[in-house]
C-alpha cells in the first residue's frame, strides 16, 4: 500500500519562505512520477509542480515559475518544494500526489494516490 505524507506546512509572512516535504513509503518511488497541488477555499485543485521518475521532466504552473522548485531525494523517498518569495495568493491547502506511469503531469486526474494535504497561510 502505497502512503503519502506531507509536512513543512505552516504561516508565513508576504515574502517568505516554506519548505514543504512529500515522503512516499513505497517500493521503487523511483518509477513513480511526483505532483504538488493545492486547492483555496471555493476553487479548483490546480498544479503547483511535478518531476517525473528520472527528475528530467519537471513543470511549474504559471502562478508559481520562479519562486518554487521542486526536488527528489531517491535515497530519502522524499520530494520537496521549496516556496520563497511567498503571496497571500499562494494560500491553501498543499497535497502531494503519485503518478504511477512516472511521468508526472500538473493534470490531478493523472494521479492515483494522494496524501492528506498541508496548510501554507501567507499573511501578515
Amino acid at each position: 500500500q502505497l502512503q503519502i505524507v506531507e509536512s513543512g506546512g505552516g504561516l508565513v509572512q508576504p515574502g517568505g519562505s516554506l519548505r514543504l516535504s512529500c515522503e512516499v513509503s513505497v517500493f521503487a518511488l523511483d518509477n513513480y512520477g511526483i505532483g504538488w497541488f493545492r486547492q483555496a477555499p471555493g476553487m479548483e485543485r490546480d498544479g503547483v509542480a511535478c518531476i517525473s521518475s528520472r527528475g528530467d521532466n519537471i513543470m511549474y504552473g504559471d502562478s508559481v515559475k520562479g519562486r518554487f522548485t521542486i526536488s527528489r531525494d531517491y535515497a530519502k523517498h522524499t520530494v520537496d518544494l521549496q516556496m520563497n518569495n511567498l503571496k497571500p495568493e499562494d494560500t491553501a491547502i498543499y497535497y502531494c500526489a503519485a503518478d504511477a506511469t512516472g511521468w508526472g503531469t500538473l493534470n490531478a486526474d493523472d494521479f492515483a494516490f494522494w496524501g492528506q494535504g498541508v496548510q501554507v497561510t501567507v499573511s501578515s
